[in-house]
């Protein structure tokens, strides 16, 4: 594949990235406006995964946000469930599991993610980027634009431009806010003044400098500089990888099409070396040179090529998904073996992290024996132990407790020191309570007892813990 994988001048792409000039400046991107069937696709995904970031600080389950990450607090709920730093094991769990993921998932299907479903990618391409076109046109306007001296049209559609993207980038800081300390905390905060709140107020004009600097300045920088899944690519993707690929075998050797020529005979392949692959691109490479870190699998160049070729009549798919063994070897695309197994790998970690929260126990209960105290006389046959007991509400109802022990055999009891146990919502209580058994019912010095929390008469949790008694 020339150009690609042999040492030719035309290896110079992968010593640089696109955007940096040879005198070690930036190079600003002006992307050709993309249109297509796969532009069309991901317009809807993308509207639909912003209408559901939108709405979610308002969408509530039984009682609680859908998804909430009070970091000050220590409070997260996820899909209606509360979660305290005592599940802080669920968290790193679910942690591994999503790094794992992303792993194998970038090893089988490529960049998708970053193309499809990257919030980056939306807010830029499918909300700032859109706004850009509407006010200042297509490429050729924008840089005929930059380029002009500031005059009323250039203040006025550059003033335009920044003022509604600051509107956005400040609804986006608000809405991540929302996220963080729920919205009705947001909605007081808003309808006060901002010196009654202002550290609140000073973190959503600092967020909203950031996303403005984000998404006006940085933008393709962000993907190619400072995301760490960007830079992974190189050592996750492989020859099996999807990816967008150009199909070099059947496109080489480039050149311009010319009206009643055989290019077959001229031993021209189908790329007309047309460029709109290039104009369109987001980050500002030529897909042409294969797989680069600049490249986040958006699927503009893919929609360019093929309205040239239906323009040429010729097949599409010059640029599509594929492997590059897929292409080396004049194959379409098809799942491997190593590709359903990772799959498999991908539904099970999904699954493993679905029954971590689902089997999570509405109340966190410990029971520990007091240290450094034997067993207690209670009299006629009996003897007990002294316990502490920490209960953790993490649901939203208050609950009316009770302690059984569970193995009837050893005829015992519990008994609380100080009142009836009341778990209040998303609350937490302490007390200590005494286990009495018949030492006839003890066989050795150290027992294993287990201690059963039940409310309204339904066990919630069993807890072992240990009794101690005389030696016999």
């Amino acid at each position: 594949m020339q150009g690609i994988y042999e040492d030719t001048p035309t290896e110079s792409f992968r010593d640089s990235l696109s955007t940096i000039g040879q005198d070690g400046k930036r190079v600003w991107v002006y992307p050709k406006k993309p249109k297509g069937r796969f532009y069309n696709r991901r317009t809807l995904v993308s509207y639909l995964l912003l209408a559901f970031l939108f709405a979610g600080p308002f969408i509530k389950i039984g009682g609680e946000p859908l998804l909430m990450l009070n970091i000050l607090e220590r409070k997260f709920v996820i899909f209606g469930q509360i979660f305290w730093p005592q599940d802080s094991h669920l968290f790193a769990l679910g942690l591994i599991s999503i790094i794992l993921f992303v792993i194998l998932f970038t090893v089988v299907f490529g960049r998708i993610f970053c193309g499809w479903v990257c919030p980056q990618t939306i807010f830029m391409e499918m909300v700032f980027r859109k706004i850009e076109y509407a006010i200042e046109g297509d490429w050729k306007k924008q840089q005929k634009l930059d380029k002009m001296p500031w005059n009323s049209e250039k203040i006025r559609k550059k003033g335009l431009k920044h003022a509604i993207f600051f509107g956005i980038a400040f609804l986006i800081a608000n809405t991540f806010l929302a996220y963080i300390i729920g919205i009705e905390a947001l909605k007081e905060t808003v309808t006060q003044p901002p010196t009654a709140n202002l550290g609140t107020f000073t973190a959503i004009i600092v967020f909203s400098a950031l996303f403005y600097l984000v998404f006006a300045k940085l933008r393709e920088q962000v993907c190619t500089t400072i995301c760490p899944y960007g830079r992974l690519q190189g050592v996750l993707l492989d020859k099996s990888s999807v990816v967008v690929a150009y199909d070099y075998v059947r496109g080489e050797k480039r050149g311009r099409y010319r009206k009643k020529e055989d290019r077959e005979a001229l031993g021209k392949g189908d790329c007309v070396d047309c460029h709109q692959c290039v104009n369109v691109c987001p980050t500002g490479i030529d897909i042409r040179n294969g797989t680069q870190l600049e490249c986040i699998n958006c699927t503009a160049c893919m929609d360019a090529c093929d309205s040239v070729m239906d323009k040429l009549s010729k097949p599409k798919g010059l640029i599509r998904y594929a492997s590059e063994e897929n292409v080396a070897e004049k194959k379409p695309f098809k799942m491997t073996a190593r590709s359903y197994g990772y799959t498999a790998v991908l539904t099970l970690l999904v699954l493993f992290v679905s029954t971590l929260l689902i089997t999570r126990t509405e109340v966190e209960t410990t029971i520990l024996r007091t240290p450094g105290m034997m067993y207690q006389d209670q009299g006629e046959g009996k003897i007990s132990n002294l316990y502490s007991l920490k209960l953790i509400n993490k649901s939203n109802d208050a609950m009316p407790i009770e302690l059984k022990l569970m193995d009837q055999s050893l005829e015992g009891e519990i008994k609380l020191v100080g009142s009836e146990l009341l778990l209040e919502r998303q609350g937490s209580v302490e007390q200590a309570l005494f286990v009495v058994i018949d030492k006839n019912k003890l066989e050795q010095l150290k027992t294993s007892i287990d201690i059963g929390i039940y409310s309204d008469d339904r066990l919630i949790e069993q807890v072992s813990t240990n009794f101690m008694g005389p030696a016999k």
